[in-house]
């Protein structure tokens, strides 16, 4: 098929930006008083066009998969993992799944190309293109057909969604890996600066997985950087190249994107090259422990708001970070002004 996405617009307002801005100035505060959160409530206005931005019915997508080259032991886990983990994140039971419940966010789990068929089940979605990539070590993970269906895929869930705001996550043995092949490819660095521990090797493990990844990029050194799906469909996943979908729809319809960490992060790498308005949609939701992360982050531009050591994946950090937005569209939204409040302001 012949990949086809919306325009995505510069959301660069002048009149709104000034606004925002005069507005966040004028609250009962010293200027800049609260830091950050007054840079990440100006986005959030920006973002949703408004100077009383109001975040409603947030969605948090899970994207699952399998991928090939996780037999060639670049993970200290089994591939049986993300199968279980999928049903683990549908009984309740995952950090994020607890998380997203303590926080009012709901989640979609979508079967991706997990090796693993799965019974209807309430937050389900199949949108399995095939059971697991093929070993990137060897040749493509996957045709570009495939690639091209699972990002329309990634597309087409996010238009079915309601709300303002889309959490990214993902889950998937071996995916960093994958990550950090894209990463590597698409910012043309070596890759042992892209590539770490994952699901937690050891260092003799983590430069197996190294040697790997080189395999895997000289097996597929005809994807060049200059066109990104080629470089997804060679060295990602199926769960990525459905995010990257999402990410490129959600920034279409000016939907708030709430990015976790170093597979997340790939799959706006990935929808940033296609389309670089998407950055401006974009809040990152914390630095990974991952090897990889703060180069990714480096690469996007982006300064993330937590940096809390982890490295669990899941959408995990986007969650957590979830309240910082609320609290910044409320800052904006609610508080007084020296004038309303009858506060006297700054003495000149």
């Amino acid at each position: 098929m012949a990949l086809e996405f919306q325009i995505i617009e510069d959301l660069h307002d002048a009149a709104l930006a000034a606004s925002v801005q005069r507005k966040l100035d004028g609250k009962t505060k010293p200027l800049g008083a609260l830091g950050r959160l007054e840079a990440l409530a100006h986005q959030l206005g920006m973002i949703l066009g408004s100077e009383s931005p109001v975040l409603h019915a947030p969605q948090l997508l899970v994207c699952a998969a399998d991928h090939g080259i996780a037999m060639r032991g670049v993970s200290a886990y089994p591939s049986d993992v993300t199968w279980q983990m999928v049903g683990n994140f549908l009984a309740g039971g995952a950090a994020v799944s607890v998380l997203a419940r303590q926080h009012g966010i709901t989640q979609t789990v979508v079967d991706c190309g997990v090796r693993r068929d799965f019974p209807p089940a309430p937050g389900l979605l199949v949108k399995k293109i095939a059971s697991g990539t093929q070993d990137a070590s060897q040749g493509p993970a996957m045709s570009l057909a495939q690639c091209e269906q699972a990002v329309v895929n990634g597309m087409q869930i996010v238009q079915d969604l309601p709300g303002n705001a889309l959490l990214l996550g993902e889950m998937g043995i071996g995916n960093t890996s994958a990550a950090a092949l894209l990463l590597a490819r698409l910012a043309g660095i070596d890759v042992a600066e892209c590539a770490g521990a994952g699901t937690g090797l050891n260092e003799e493990g983590v430069a197996r997985k190294i040697t790997v990844l080189r395999e895997a990029l000289a097996a597929n050194v005809g994807a060049d950087a200059s066109d990104p799906i080629a470089v997804l469909a060679a060295l990602g996943g199926f769960e990525i190249a459905t995010l990257t979908g999402a990410v490129l729809r959600a920034a279409y319809e000016r939907r708030v994107i709430v990015v976790d960490g170093f597979i997340s992060s790939s799959a706006v790498l990935l929808a940033s090259r296609l389309a670089p308005g998407v950055l401006q949609r974009c809040v990152f939701a914390h630095l990974s422990n991952e090897q990889g992360h703060a180069r990714m982050l480096r690469e996007l531009g982006a300064a993330p708001l937590l940096d809390m050591g982890l490295r669990l994946g899941e959408g995990s950090g986007a969650a957590l970070a979830w309240p910082m937005l609320q609290s910044a569209c409320a800052i904006l939204r609610d508080m007084a002004s020296f004038e309303s409040a009858g506060v006297s302001g700054k003495s000149e």
